[in-house]
């Protein structure tokens, strides 16, 4: 049992000061100069900001079959220290998880590994159309489709395919959107001229605007057709950004969408600095690109921030640019990331809490999770907004051992995690004696 006193809460648009208590796991009360009784470790948050924990809809943690690179203990811990208290799991991991039975021994590693809350996405193919159609609602965070080939290969690009899985899914639609006939005229174009070790400032005109806007347009052309309840990951264009409406709550939307920590910090500019390390797919882009994201995301057009979590070893990513992989781990940084856009009043806490955990929550129908309230799990995040932290090897906790943010000194710092009411992490140090949940969903 824990007492926050006299805690900054930032919650539902609003931030005040208050007392919480914390029993069984769940928030059991919030106010002020509260009264409680037994054996209670109370904490002095006099000074400290109190957040829903942070919810990320899109990781990679490599488990099973990758985890030279990563794996689920590896990168929850990374999660906990960053304020990640729930996370949803990518399926391109070695099998891919594209049955019920190996999603169902995925479950179980999480259960058994996982320091964080958890859920896994069903992975979809050309040919398993039949598997995907017996994903539990309740259970269950989504379906994953790559219309755009990445890490993996899993690709789906049959016509029938899409259709069929648009029109029948019994559940959220997650796609990764990249026109693969565009992305592969252009590779061609700059082998050409470079051969394997094509510069980096060529990866977004190779992954171009036109191959995510047309891979984008074509999702949700589908999910209109069907009704389906689709989420576009990882928006990395300004063009993409005027398909998506703000004409409706979040909670009556069919088509959201979500932009990751990369395409808000990071520009074209960049590769000339940092290389492979911010490769990722889709590619960072340009500065209007960047402007136009940030835009969307406080308009309400973009509804989400993630991580797209998804770590290589450094020998992997120094291989020239055919070979280098793409994807890098955020994790650990993405909050406090975004409280570097606080300070420099680019956004509000307020939002920040919106986006990154009212809003997955209320997009994935995330049951008793991502909101301050009396009855809900303690996921609950204590931060330091004026105790700065550099950025080294010796406190990055992904298992690759790098970060695109080396040496970066963030103005914040979380001090304490509490996952399901277990203070998981705290000023440095994490308790993994009690592991994280799985998520449920208020679906029918």
């Amino acid at each position: 049992m824990y007492l926050i006193r006299s805690a900054k809460i930032v919650n539902e648009g609003s931030i005040s000061t208050s007392d919480v208590y914390v029993r069984n796991g769940r928030i059991e009360r919030i106010g002020s100069n509260l009264n409680v009784e037994g054996n209670i470790t109370e904490i002095n948050a006099d000074g400290l900001y109190l957040l829903p924990g942070v919810i990320d809809d899109q990781v990679h943690f490599r488990e099973p079959g990758l985890t030279h690179k990563a794996d689920i203990f590896s990168e929850s811990r990374a999660a906990v220290a960053g304020g990640v208290t729930s996370y949803m799991e990518m399926p391109n991991v070695n099998p891919q998880t594209i049955t019920q039975e190996l999603l169902k021994e995925k479950y179980q590693l999480g259960a058994e590994k996982s320091l964080a809350n958890f859920s896994f996405y069903m992975g979809s193919t050309n040919d398993n159309l039949e598997e995907v159609l017996k994903t539990d609602p309740r259970s269950v965070c989504g379906i994953k489709i790559f219309m755009g080939s990445s890490t993996g290969n899993m690709l789906v690009d049959d016509p029938e395919t899409l259709e069929n899985i648009f029109r029948n899914a019994p559940i959220l639609i997650a796609t990764h959107c990249e026109d693969e006939e565009t992305i592969k005229t252009n590779l061609t174009v700059y082998k050409e001229l470079y051969g394997e070790d094509i510069p980096l400032k060529f990866h977004p005109v190779i992954r171009s605007e036109e191959a995510c806007y047309l891979s984008s347009s074509r999702a949700i052309e589908l999910a209109k057709k069907s009704q389906t309840r689709l989420h576009i990951l990882h928006i990395s264009t300004g063009k993409e950004t005027n398909l998506f409406s703000n004409n409706e709550p979040l909670g009556k939307k069919k088509i959201t969408s979500e932009a990751c920590i990369h395409h808000l910090w990071f520009t074209d500019f960049d590769y000339e600095e940092k290389g492979v390390f911010i490769k990722w797919n889709p590619a960072v882009k340009t500065a209007e690109d960047r402007k136009q994201i940030w835009k969307a995301l406080l308009d309400n057009r973009i509804d989400v921030i993630a991580t797209d979590h998804a770590p290589h070893t450094l020998e992997e990513k120094q291989n020239p640019y055919t070979k280098a992989p793409a994807g890098g781990p955020l994790v650990q940084h993405t909050l406090n990331a975004m409280l570097d856009f606080y300070h420099e009043g680019k956004i509000s806490l307020e939002r920040i809490v919106e986006k990154m955990c009212h809003a997955p929550a209320q997009c994935f129908d995330i049951a008793e999770r991502g909101y301050i309230r009396e009855g809900y799990f303690a996921d609950l995040v204590l931060v330091d907004l004026d105790k700065p932290w550099k950025v080294s090897k010796e406190n990055i906790l992904a298992k690759c051992g790098w970060s695109p943010f080396d040496k970066h000194t963030f103005k914040s710092t979380v001090t304490h995690t509490f996952v399901s009411g277990h203070l998981a992490y705290h000023d440095g140090t994490i308790d993994d004696s009690i592991l994280g949940q799985r998520l449920s969903f208020d679906r029918d």
